[in-house]
């Protein structure tokens, strides 16, 4: 057989190939990276969206503390801070009694707040503790097993 006689793809065809195996591939890479990325984004943010204190009938501050998790993944709050005093049930402040709607935290913690998820959090601090008085500001930290820290400042009524 002659070796002038034979014919190879055209170069315009032999392009088209090229460039449909290298669209084909990257769209592929695209996907995968993308779903190995979204794995790794994920983030916790918890938002207090409302503080509200009041005096109850036993003379102690009743501070309610509406809470929601923002965030894309889940939170879980492991201590509660009340000026910078621990306030968990395995170590409560003196004058302080911490639960949640959903969960009690005088026998269970740390409490999960999955992503979208509300909840709401009611402190009593009694009159006594730290000597505060009507007027004075205290500061609640929640503290995440992230290493984040949300706080809010209440004015005591």
């Amino acid at each position: 057989m002659n070796p002038q006689t034979r014919k190879a793809v055209s170069p315009v065809i032999a392009t088209v190939i090229l460039v449909a195996v290298a669209i084909t591939v990257s769209v592929g890479v695209s996907y995968w990276m993308g779903g190995i990325s979204s794995q790794y984004t994920q983030f916790e943010k918890v938002e207090i969206q409302t503080a509200i204190c009041t005096l109850d009938t036993s003379s102690n501050w009743v501070v309610t503390i509406d809470l929601k998790n923002t965030g894309s993944a889940p939170a879980t709050i492991t201590h509660l801070f009340v000026n910078n005093i621990v306030a968990t049930p395995d170590q409560v402040a003196p004058g302080v009694a911490v639960n949640t709607t959903t969960t009690n935290l005088s026998t269970i913690t740390p409490w999960k707040l999955d992503s979208g998820e509300s909840d709401t959090v009611i402190l009593w601090v009694g009159l006594n503790y730290l000597s505060l008085s009507s007027g004075t500001t205290i500061d609640i930290k929640l503290h995440s097993a992230g290493g984040m820290d949300y706080i809010k400042l209440v004015q005591l009524i």
